[in-house]
């Protein structure tokens, strides 16, 4: 029987409710079936721990889970510590270490869940966003000077390199190339940032030739939020640079009904290190220890990750169990105007992976 060594950081807020809940859920799956089981080790990395040792991860912390088969995360954020901290303290630690740079945004309207678009069916809303993960517009180039005088400046950079963006379009027309539509929506800036945005035009163009059979397109930013409203049947993959995508991808989130289903993979298509899995929906410290976390979002992270592994059958199954869940209205959490609790729902999930009709099925 396989083991599959798996790291959780729940990191902050939520993150420490709804990754437990995505490994109860996981094993509840694992227990049907006779072929893997799951190994977790849970790392207390974040805002807590940089109260009390002042990094976000210790030195040689990525070593740690360098080895790991995949990563389940939570979040990062805490009102009390500085973003930008946070941020590149943790999660951007944590991918540009493993160079996953390709981040995967599956959207669509699940079963039971209403989207604030009028006239938008199922089918109308079924995108899966690639963002660039490693470069643009958070490559971390940059500085400040003169902090504190009348001179301050400050400038970040966003840095593209032909090698980055031509991984990250290839990706994207496989991804494109494995969907039914093949269809690919390039989006672009480049009337306005006139020398890297133009450089992901040309390369978009170079690459689509090796994918004869992928239709694609090429839609300004600003323009493709509109779209995504008003002709979202019109979309289906989607590949942006590191900002536009993290943008875009909060606009599709709540477009299909929520941020609280919304999943991610960071992903290292060619399994050099771990891939990590984590919702969208950021610390919410609002709601924090209060049991009101939607945990969809981390669960559906849990298909993609085992979709990663290679255990494609059982992700099927847990997004089945995912999709009867969240069809039954009584089991909304609050973001979906509900009342049922995070446990309601894990528990939900648990019991119809482990129910005898479905381990036949299985």
């Amino acid at each position: 029987m396989k083991t599959y060594e798996i790291a959780t950081i729940p990191g902050d807020g939520i993150g420490k409710e709804v990754v437990p809940a995505g490994q109860q859920v996981l094993e509840a799956l694992a227990k049907t079936s006779s072929t893997y089981r799951f190994n977790f080790e849970n790392f207390d990395w974040g805002a807590d721990y940089f109260r009390e040792h002042g990094v976000m991860i210790p030195d040689g912390g990525l070593d740690k889970i360098r080895n790991k088969d995949a990563i389940l995360f939570g979040s990062a954020g805490d009102p009390h510590i500085p973003d930008h901290i946070t941020l590149w303290g943790l999660r951007l630690k944590i991918c540009q270490g493993f160079d996953q740079y390709a981040n995967v945004r599956p959207t669509r309207i699940l079963p039971g869940i209403d989207g604030p678009l009028k006239r938008c069916g199922p089918d109308d809303l079924n995108w899966v966003i690639v963002r660039e993960n490693s470069e643009g517009e958070y490559a971390g180039v940059g500085g400040r000077v003169h902090q504190g005088h009348p001179i301050e400046a400050a400038t970040d950079v966003s840095m593209m390199t032909r090698a980055g963006v031509e991984r990250i379009m290839r990706f994207a027309f496989k991804l494109a190339q494995s969907r039914p539509r093949k269809l690919l929506t390039v989006i672009t800036k480049s009337n306005a940032q006139r020398h890297a945005m133009v450089m992901w035009d040309e390369i978009a163009l170079q690459i689509s030739k090796e994918f004869p059979d992928v239709t694609w397109d090429k839609e300004l930013v600003d323009a493709s939020t509109a779209r995504m409203i008003n002709r979202p049947a019109s979309l289906d993959t989607i590949v942006a640079t590191n900002l536009h995508a993290d943008i875009l991808s909060d606009l599709a989130a709540a477009l299909a009904g929520s941020l609280g289903i919304a999943p991610t993979g960071n992903i290292d298509p060619e399994h050099r290190y771990p891939s990590m899995f984590e919702p969208i929906h950021g610390s919410a410290f609002d709601i924090m220890g209060k049991g009101l976390a939607n945990p969809v979002g981390t669960f559906w992270s849990c298909v993609m990750m085992l979709d990663h592994l290679g255990e494609t059958d059982d992700a099927q199954r847990l997004m089945r169990a995912i999709e009867q869940v969240t069809a039954n209205r009584a089991m909304h959490t609050r973001d979906l105007g509900g009342i049922a609790t995070t446990a309601q729902v894990t528990q939900a999930v648990c019991e119809l992976l482990t129910a005898p009709r479905q381990r036949k099925a299985a």
